[in-house]
């Protein structure tokens, strides 16, 4: 671990700090700083000079020299600004919150970094709160909670702090088991070596959420203090609808397991037991199952199926951020050999073309006056589905299995 250097014993190596008290370090330093601040901007000049001010004071707390480096796709004064208070500036050739993050992040030379927005939301001046628990290795990751903290008046939407955050919070501690109480905060310290074993990739809003679940993939340890949220300078950049689905989608997406196998699964059983009940004329309470429940039964049935056989699809193809280690899904993924399952169509297949064959036989003998059960008639027809949707599948599983090999 890095020791913190005094500015002032290494002011000649030290190439572009500005005074005895100005720990902030230019990109022609020959001294590689402690820690480097990342702020990505779009047009932020109404706050970026108080977020390198209060950058600044924190270094001076900690007695370290930093950098501070602008990923800026502005249009205004922001880089301007940013380059006379002493930061560097670089520029992304690509859109995206989460690529300017990436393209800083290549370019940063710091043992430690911290990232951040620079609209005055979050107060810098909590680095070193933030920071220590980090330097000490008691944590890989922490971030500033604004949902245990203070969220100032008018700092954040009624929408985002009661809803928003709680729920995709939610989402990740579920999928991911994150533990944390505000997965979307974007104030965050971490090591160079905690980033080295994140694959991050995503260009947009969700690299916040991608972080996190990288780094409950990796087994990086997390923790968080509570920070104060202030209302922020300048115009509002974020799409609350559109950038929430967003987190959602590659939530979902690299959850195949909850959002495949576990409704498809819940589906298939209840459309199979609704089918028992109205087969055999059992009574829920004072309702009697009939032929439209056999008909939703067969539904769910057929349906359910289909989903949790994309949920093993999606496990063997795709590589998501955590694989699934449940149970229920390596049972599945394993129960979909190309031979046993190909058996088990032939079966079901075979058990249902039979049972309408003999319907159809008994309707033949009688002169085609005395027509089947409808209920006979969907029972052998949902099992003859059921075959053919396992033989194909199975096929298709192995199909793709081999591909990846």
């Amino acid at each position: 671990m890095s020791e913190v250097i005094n500015p002032t014993e290494t002011s000649n190596a030290a190439k572009g700090t500005n005074s005895s008290t100005d720990r902030l370090l230019s990109a022609e330093s020959d001294v590689d700083p402690l820690i480097s601040v990342v702020m990505p901007t779009l047009n932020e000049e109404e706050g970026i000079r108080e977020c390198i001010t209060r950058i600044k004071r924190a270094l001076n707390e900690l007695e370290a020299l930093g950098e501070i480096v602008i990923s800026d796709s502005s249009t205004d004064r922001t880089p301007e600004i940013a380059r006379d208070m002493g930061a560097i500036v670089v520029e992304p050739d690509e859109p995206g919150y989460g690529y300017a993050y990436r393209y800083a992040f290549e370019r940063v030379r710091g043992e430690y970094i911290v990232m951040g927005d620079a609209d005055t939301t979050y107060d810098f001046g909590a680095i070193p709160r933030l920071f220590e628990p980090v330097q000490n290795g008691a944590t890989d990751i922490c971030m500033g909670s604004r949902l245990n903290g203070d969220i100032r008046p008018g700092s954040m939407p009624t929408l985002h702090q009661y809803i928003g955050n709680p729920a995709l919070t939610a989402f990740l501690n579920m999928f991911y088991d994150a533990g944390v109480s505000d997965a979307h905060s974007g104030f965050r310290v971490f090591s160079r070596e905690a980033l080295e074993k994140l694959d991050l990739e995503t260009d947009g809003m969700e690299f916040a959420s991608e972080m996190i679940m990288e780094a409950g993939a990796k087994g990086l340890e997390i923790e968080e203090v509570p920070i104060t949220y202030h209302e922020r300078e300048g115009e509002e950049t974020l799409n609350s609808f559109q950038d929430g689905w967003r987190h959602i989608r590659f939530m979902l997406i690299n959850a195949p397991g909850y959002l495949f196998s576990v409704p498809g699964l819940a589906g298939a059983a209840i459309g199979g037991v609704l089918m028992l009940l109205a087969g055999s004329g059992l009574s829920v309470g004072e309702i009697s199952l009939g032929v439209h429940s056999m008909l939703g039964g067969s539904l769910l049935t057929i349906v359910g199926f289909q989903v949790t056989s994309l949920g093993v699809f999606a496990t063997v193809a795709s590589d998501p951020i955590r694989r699934p280690s449940d149970p229920l899904t390596e049972w599945l993924t394993s129960a979909f050999q190309l031979e046993r399952s190909a058996m088990v169509g032939l079966v079901v297949f075979g058990g249902g073309a039979g049972y309408a064959v003999y319907l159809a036989s008994r309707w033949i003998t009688s002169g085609f006056t005395q027509l089947p059960l409808l209920m006979a008639d969907i029972v052998a027809f949902t099992a003859i589905v059921l075959g053919l949707q396992i033989i194909f599948s199975a096929f298709f599983m192995s199909t793709i299995a081999s591909a990846r090999q």
